[in-house]
């Protein structure tokens, strides 16, 4: 922010540099990609990662049938915890059993399947997604869901872009700063040799 403001206060300073302009130029930019640029990409970003979502939304839960399957016994190592950001915390943990239920088309099915029911004692009903063969499936993304993954995305990739211009700006000043110490350098050897002799005869 100090060199943004150099690109107006040294404007008319007799002390001013090339260097110090460019810097603050750099910064300005910098400052006008990180407001304006990175939130419109991460807008995007997001829209458009909505858009994507919500077409699964749409199509898993045409795809994707909730039916009653009967609890027939439990499975080995039937409990389980379950990682899902979408299940609510107090559902956290499922059980797998062994159940029979009916395909949509009216076969009867029979396999493991798994349920946050407290109740899995044979001869439970339980509730399950099947998809459209009647294999049991993922409970379907819901709309709200898919929003917040779309808000997540966006928001990253505006940190990303944030981080970004602001590396890209360190690295074009450190450039600048080597450049004029390198022509600093030279200026000195060229002054160097006769540094405090001036006027002494020699």
């Amino acid at each position: 922010m100090r060199a943004v403001s150099g690109v107006w206060r040294w404007r008319h300073n007799p002390l001013r540099r090339a260097t110090d302009r460019r810097e603050a130029w750099v910064a300005l930019v910098a400052l006008l990609l990180m407001v304006l640029a990175a939130p419109a990409l991460g807008w995007l970003c997001g829209a458009l990662t909505d858009d994507v979502l919500q077409q699964s939304v749409r199509f898993q839960q045409t795809q994707r049938h909730a039916t009653t399957a009967v609890v027939v016994r439990r499975a080995p190592g039937a409990r389980h915890l379950v990682t899902d950001p979408e299940v609510p915390s107090e559902r956290a943990t499922q059980t797998a059993v062994l159940a029979r239920w009916k395909a949509p088309d009216g076969t009867p099915l029979r396999g493991k399947v798994v349920t946050s029911s407290r109740v899995t004692d044979p001869g439970a009903r339980v509730r399950i997604w099947t998809d459209p063969q009647g294999r049991p499936a993922p409970r379907p993304m819901d709309s709200a869901t898919a929003r917040t993954h779309a808000a997540l995305a966006g928001f990253g990739v505006t940190l990303i872009c944030v981080g970004l211009v602001e590396a890209g700006r360190r690295l074009v000043v450190w450039r600048m700063v080597q450049r004029r110490y390198a022509e600093l350098d030279r200026a000195w050897a060229e002054a160097g040799p006769d540094w405090g002799r001036t006027g002494t005869g020699s």
